[in-house]
Parts: C-alpha cells; sequence; structure tokens
C-alpha cells in the first residue's frame, strides 16, 4: 500500500505503552504524528524519543498527538521508558505501539525491503 498526500491514514487497533487503542479514535479530532525506531534501547533512538517527548508543549499547541511504533515487545518499551528519561531528562509522554506481528509496520509500509524482520525503517508518517 502507498500513501499519498490527502489519504486518509488507515486504522488499526493495537497495544501500547498507555494500552489498547484505535487509531482513528485516540487521536480523534486532532492531527497524529506516527514515527518508527527499529530496536528500544539503541542510543539513537533513546535520544529521537526523549527529544519528541521534550517538544510535547509544541505538538499539542498545534493538536498533534505523537506516538512511536516499534517491533519489540510491550515490556521491552515499558523497560526502556526510564532510560529515556534518565538519558534525555525528559520522561516519555507518549506511547510506543508494540508491532511484534508488523500488523501496523506492514499497513504503513515501514518495513525496509531486503531488511530482517526486526528492521523497521526509521520513518515518519503524519495524517490529519
Amino acid at each position: 500500500m502507498t500513501l499519498r498526500l490527502g489519504d486518509t491514514a488507515p486504522d488499526f487497533t493495537a497495544v501500547t505503552t498507555d494500552g489498547e487503542i484505535d487509531f482513528h479514535a485516540w487521536k480523534a479530532d486532532s492531527w497524529a504524528v506516527l514515527f518508527s525506531h527499529p530496536a528500544d534501547y539503541t542510543p539513537v533512538c533513546t535520544t529521537e524519543l526523549g527529544r519528541t517527548a521534550a517538544l510535547q508543549s509544541g505538538f499539542a499547541q498545534r493538536n498533534t498527538k505523537v506516538i512511536a511504533l516499534s517491533v519489540d515487545p510491550l515490556d521491552d518499551h515499558h523497560g526502556w521508558a526510564p532510560d529515556i528519561g534518565a538519558a534525555t531528562g525528559t520522561e516519555l509522554n507518549f506511547p510506543i505501539i508494540a508491532d511484534a506481528d508488523h500488523t501496523v509496520s506492514e499497513l504503513y509500509d515501514m518495513i525496509h525491503p531486503g531488511e530482517g524482520d526486526t528492521s523497521t525503517e526509521t520513518s515518519t508518517r503524519s495524517s490529519a
């Protein structure tokens, strides 16, 4: 599936660090930034998520919700969240999707072609 500007972002139900969500219901009448990262506990991903958390007030001013996606399991996300806060000085303040079965990453074409099953492409998608 190819997403183009103006397309409605695909809906999905997923387990996140904030509980189960239905994407369209979760974002409601706001904008959403959905971004993926290749693995939990990596230095670059830790700083990316920490920096995104630090920008939360700016996202809120723009009626925008942020959600991250990883193919790592939920327990890893919960274990990683304190490390993000410790390393970056900002507590994680948005959910991380546990996408071990690749449902969301495949729906949004975020698995890098020719890479391993856990190699999500670092990418950003936004939706209205």
